[in-house]
């Protein structure tokens, strides 16, 4: 019995310490969030707002998309002081259509788009939302800079550790394909290099977080993206 009580009691008492970690991460969460959302806000405010100033013109190569895109230096990967970076860490695709007019506003000669995998998360509704966005980004580059190239990349798969958003890769990949061909639009298939065997971000390619590149990702990524980016 007396072990029986020695159980019982530890068992409690390491419940007990598990509840009031699991609170004091909920506090933490309640204090911490908040300020980290506030400067990521602040960080995304100060980019765009240079965005604003810092002009397009129709001689220029525009990068567009969330932080995969933002972290390339394509200007030195490409040798081109022509390639401009408007890639922004975090942002979907309502975000791009936000701030859209800053790239067309400019006449830019390529825009290369790759956007859409922070709007996934498991579920359909949301991917359908992304694709319909993406639909309309194509739309309103076509309508307000017609001479415009543009070429919208498929989204890149993600590692093991992101399944849910793997699954929704594989769905909105077609679609988005699906709607170039409508628009007349140049769909490149960066996915297929990416993706191994099993279907997921190659490991060769990830700074182990199974979503952003390193930088053998972005040779590879440049690769397949020179003879567009040099045509």
């Amino acid at each position: 019995m007396k072990n029986f009580k020695d159980f019982t009691n530890k068992k409690t008492l390491k419940t007990l310490l598990m509840i009031g970690l699991a609170k004091k991460l909920l506090i933490l969460a309640i204090i911490v969030l908040p300020e980290m959302l506030s400067a990521q806000s602040d960080i995304e405010k100060r980019i765009i707002s240079q965005f604003e100033v810092l002009p397009i013109t129709s001689k220029d190569i525009v990068f567009l998309g969330n932080s995969i895109t933002e972290r390339g230096l394509w200007s030195e990967i490409f040798n081109d002081v022509h390639c401009k970076n408007r890639g922004i860490g975090g942002q979907q695709t309502h975000q791009i259509l936000e701030r859209l007019h800053q790239v067309t506003s400019g006449k830019p000669k390529k825009v290369f788009l790759l956007i859409g995998i922070n709007d996934l998360n498991g579920d359909p509704a949301r991917t359908d939302k992304a694709v319909a966005n993406i639909r309309t980004i194509i739309e309103r580059i076509q309508a307000e800079s017609p001479k415009t190239k543009l070429y919208v990349q498929s989204i890149l798969p993600v590692g093991k550790n992101r399944e849910e958003k793997n699954r929704e890769v594989n769905k909105a990949n077609p679609a988005i394909k699906k709607i170039c061909e409508e628009k007349g639009v140049t769909y490149l298939d960066i996915h297929s290099a990416f993706a191994d065997e099993e279907g997921y971000l190659k490991k060769e390619y990830t700074i182990n977080d199974g979503l952003h590149l390193n930088g053998e990702g972005y040779m590879a990524w440049a690769k397949i993206l020179r003879p567009y980016v040099k045509k």
